[in-house]
């Protein structure tokens, strides 16, 4: 694969609770819309009919494909669209059996012209067909799009999304793999980073890159506040208590505070023992997921399902390895492990229906591993090591959440996969890279065809694993 694929392409702010089968379904559904313009077909559309496939309609329900879809068709952006706003939009599709077609026009519809179909297409497990209808029922568009991972939308052998072929031309530093990203690191004597920016800097301003990385930043920096103040239990029929209110109540104590800022503050004053520590950095990954299994503003990182990894892990750094920490540190935190998460993309998947849970809490845990690697005096090599470490032991680790929704074991998994990033970071530091018998490069390698051999129950099908032996019923 010789497309670039950006740090931002890798970190989207978008709604939960899956990258997959949330915010892709919502992005197709707005380049459907798109198209329908540039074909002059808005003004003759009565109704339409959403066709869902695969895992999209196994775990839709519990991964609200459908509202995701409905959403989309609505005229809304996950990315602006006011929380609070959701729940009305949906109630008065369903009260009033009307559309509000991309915020123009009002079509007739029922929430049953969601269809959740099993069968799988072909081309991919996510699979997801819009059709348009005219006033006498006549058919007047038909579009199948496939949500491939990470927020990114593709349709068969259509590119729905200008591509950049990344090569010496384009780019300061061509990368598809491993190896050549360490080879340039070491002939240009440049951290990951200086790598990296280079490359940005080729689509953006330093100040824009700035300015989104801040973006970026403060969206988990508000996630993972928003969670450990919010008590209660998540949605979705399993009743299953949030933790992090709990476990922040017991760690902060009487430490006093009014704002983010000063939370971190606090934060950095209290007990750094050992147990503190791994408190604090499951508190911080379980407070996003909480977050996002109930439908919230999270950063696909590289998956909404993986989402509390690598802000955990950046928390961690901020608050117990460096109180002086700023937004240099920050900014080269999400470079490093922006590009790791792309190199993933290009060798493997970072789906979970297509590769298991491996391809995201595997990939988050060795993009943050690498990226702290970095921060803590990590050469380059040493950076790709903590990688390779950290996704070696998740090799093979199936998708099966129980109902369909991102919850169990999903968020808990969040908690492992950062105490493994930092695990992996301390292991690479004290590792002689030249030593080290695994290269990065053959674990994405082995990554990819352990998804190829799993068993299809076991990838974001509800049809295996604990989502079978612990039914929806029993809860």
């Amino acid at each position: 694969m010789s497309q670039f694929i950006s740090v931002f392409d890798m970190l989207k702010i978008g709604v939960g609770p899956s990258s997959s089968h949330t915010l892709g379904p919502w992005r197709a559904a707005q380049q459907w819309i798109q198209k329908l313009k540039e074909n002059h077909l808005i003004e003759d559309i009565f109704t339409v009919k959403i066709d869902l496939y695969g895992s999209l309609s196994l775990t839709g329900k519990g991964h609200a494909t459908d509202l995701a879809v409905l959403l989309g068709l609505s005229g809304t952006d996950p990315e602006y669209i006011p929380i609070e706003d959701i729940e009305k939009i949906i109630a008065n599709i369903k009260q009033t059996n009307t559309l509000h077609f991309n915020n123009e026009r009002v079509l007739d519809f029922s929430i049953d012209q969601v269809i959740f179909n099993k069968d799988f297409l072909p081309f991919h497990s996510n699979g997801l067909t819009f059709r348009a209808f005219s006033k006498d029922s006549t058919e007047i568009s038909a579009e199948t799009y496939y949500s491939i991972g990470g927020g990114f939308v593709i349709q068969e052998e259509i590119e729905t999304t200008p591509s950049i072929e990344i090569n010496k031309k384009n780019f300061p530093f061509p990368i598809n793999r491993a190896t050549e990203l360490e080879n340039y690191c070491v002939t240009k004597e440049k951290n990951i980073s200086e790598i990296v920016i280079e490359n940005e800097l080729v689509l953006k301003e330093e100040h824009e890159i700035d300015a989104e990385l801040l973006r970026i930043w403060n969206t988990m920096l508000e996630c993972m506040y928003i969670g450990c103040h919010t008590e209660g239990t998540l949605p979705g029929g399993l009743n299953v208590k949030r933790r992090a209110f709990e476990t922040h109540k017991k760690l902060i104590k009487d430490a006093a505070y009014s704002n983010k800022e000063e939370w971190i503050t606090a934060i950095r004053s209290t007990e750094v023992k050992f147990r503190e520590i791994l408190k604090w950095v499951s508190c911080f990954a379980l407070a996003v997921n909480e977050v996002n299994a109930s439908l919230g503003r999270v950063v696909t990182a590289p998956t909404n399902g993986s989402a509390g990894v690598i802000p955990a892990v950046l928390m961690y750094y901020l608050v117990i390895e460096n109180h002086e920490g700023n937004f240099e540190h920050i900014k080269k935190f999400l470079l490093v492990a922006g590009e790791i998460g792309s190199i993933f993309k290009k060798n493997a998947t970072i789906s979970a229906a297509m590769g298991g849970c491996q391809a995201e809490i595997g990939v988050s845990s060795a993009m943050a591993a690498a990226a702290l690697t970095e921060l803590l005096g990590g050469t380059p090599s040493q950076c790709l090591v903590a990688a390779e470490i950290a996704m070696e032991h998740h090799l093979g680790l199936t998708c099966d959440p129980i109902g369909g929704l991102v919850q169990v074991p999903c968020i808990e998994r969040n908690t492992m996969g950062a105490i493994k990033a930092i695990n992996a970071a301390e292991l690479a530091l004290e590792t002689n890279p030249k030593e080290s018998l695994v290269p990065l490069d053959k674990v994405i390698d082995t990554m990819w065809e352990t998804a190829k051999d799993m068993n299809r129950n076991y990838k974001e099908t509800s049809e295996g694993g604990l989502a079978v032996t612990v039914r929806l019923a029993d809860c």
